[in-house]
């Protein structure tokens, strides 16, 4: 079946704001797989993902609010994970899905924990892609900076060169993949520039962030984590500067004590556009072996 645009109301503390989701397989499919992206990447981002799993799921695709072809917030402090969670909850509750599998990429994977750690939740299974509770303070403040430059370029080619550079660490890919990640992020504005598609205001938690806030944030983080009772898988990028070696390790202790799969010659974080890759979450969420 072709992928479906669809969209959700949600609301936050300033008013209403609309959430932007694909739809992939039978739409009346009890299974249901959501598939959240990262800071500044889109719901395409999964359009491998979702098509390799859409004939198992009704796999749902959001545009995290302040994203790609969803709404922007009025203030731009709200653009936290417990504004994120809430919209979710409003996505779930339109989705009324029977089962519920959660993959999660960096930020997703945050969103997919604070879900995950709520009592009466409906996630069956879920997937951390290169996230956890402890953050590198070092990593968080380079994504911080490169999300706040309003940069701007005249050409596709040199804005895809751009987003190829910063994303460097997503391990290799094809020409053809690397064309994807970039067009999947950019769009042109009024003035015919090409300019990443999001709402610049995603930068100004991280702007105001402190070591102690940071602190603070990463032992709710570790809270959060400690209550989820549902099956549990963490891939890491072998080079991820986000997720540390160590962390990792000590998520295979606590909490759900996920299962940990490494992939080599990758950082933050895995796009899950290859077939080995997406194996690796097939086998999981469905036990194929």
């Amino acid at each position: 079946m072709p992928v479906r645009r669809k969209q959700v109301q949600c609301l936050s503390p300033t008013g209403l704001h609309t959430m932007s989701y694909k739809e992939w397989g039978d739409p009346a499919n009890a299974s249901v797989l959501v598939c959240v992206h990262g800071v500044t990447r889109v719901a395409d981002d999964f359009d491998m993902l979702a098509a390799a799993l859409s004939d198992r799921y009704r796999v749902v695709c959001p545009d995290v609010v302040g994203r790609g072809q969803s709404g922007r917030l009025r203030n731009p402090m709200h653009y936290q994970i417990p504004q994120y969670v809430s919209d979710m909850v409003t996505l779930l509750a339109r989705l009324e899905a029977a089962s519920l599998d959660w993959f999660g990429t960096s930020m997703g994977g945050l969103i997919g924990m604070g879900l995950a750690s709520l009592p009466d939740n409906t996630i069956r299974k879920l997937v951390l892609n290169d996230v956890g509770p402890t953050l590198n303070l070092d990593a968080i403040q380079r994504i911080g900076d490169y999300i706040a430059q309003d940069v701007r370029f005249d050409t596709y080619e040199a804005a895809a060169a751009y987003i190829k550079d910063i994303s460097l660490s997503f391990g290799p890919h094809s020409a053809a993949q690397w064309d994807k990640l970039a067009r999947d992020v950019l769009r042109q504005n009024s003035a015919g520039q090409w300019v990443r598609h999001y709402d610049l205001g995603v930068a100004e938690p991280f702007k105001t962030s402190t070591a102690e806030m940071a602190s603070v944030a990463q032992t709710m983080l570790w809270a959060a984590y400690d209550a989820i009772h549902c099956p549990t898988l963490l891939v890491r990028g072998s080079a991820s500067d986000l997720l540390t070696a160590e962390a990792a390790l000590e998520m295979t202790r606590r909490g759900p004590c996920a299962q940990l799969v490494e992939l080599p010659g990758v950082g933050h974080a895995p796009t899950f556009v290859h077939a080995e890759q997406i194996a690796v979450v097939r086998n999981f969420l469905l036990n194929e072996h």
